[in-house]
């Protein structure tokens, strides 16, 4: 009976269980896989290398004088672009201070009026006050012109 057993059992494993021959299939996939890709990556590494060894070649083939003459131009420009770049802020402080002296500008002209309106009312004040003293001053000196009429005829 164990016989059997043992002979259903593998009879059973071969024909519905297949994991050995899907290891075997998936182990065939990935080395097929890793050396097609190895391929792929050797033909990049040696593309990659060719371009670093033309790279290499175009700086040894520049001369020392012609970068530095470039360097010189660059910093020239450099300067140049500095100098516009601060002549645009001086003249927008100039703006700036512009804009606060119309503004200050402006605050003086209010401040004028206001005291031109205060003056005129002083000026109205004191005008009264004088119209007073001299209409007093004109009473009085009608009265002292009688008083001395009065004395003058007798």
């Amino acid at each position: 009976m164990d016989k059997i057993a043992k002979d259903v059992g593998d009879i059973k494993s071969r024909l519905l269980d297949h994991r050995p021959v899907i290891n075997a299939e998936t182990r065939f996939f990935v080395r097929e896989f890793e050396e097609k890709r190895g391929n792929r990556e050797s033909r990049l590494l040696e593309n990659l290398n060719k371009m670093v060894r033309e790279a290499n070649d175009q700086i040894e083939s520049m001369n020392l004088e012609e970068t530095n003459q470039q360097l010189s131009d660059i910093i020239k420009r450099l300067e140049a672009a500095n100098h516009v770049a601060e002549r645009v802020q001086q003249r927008e402080l100039e703006a700036q201070k512009g804009s606060q002296l119309q503004a200050n500008m402006e605050k003086l002209k209010e401040d004028w009026s206001e005291f031109l309106k205060e003056q005129q009312v002083l000026k109205e004040e004191v005008d009264e006050e004088h119209a007073k003293a001299v209409g007093e001053l004109g009473t009085r000196f009608s009265e002292k012109k009688k008083d001395l009429a009065q004395y003058s005829f007798i």
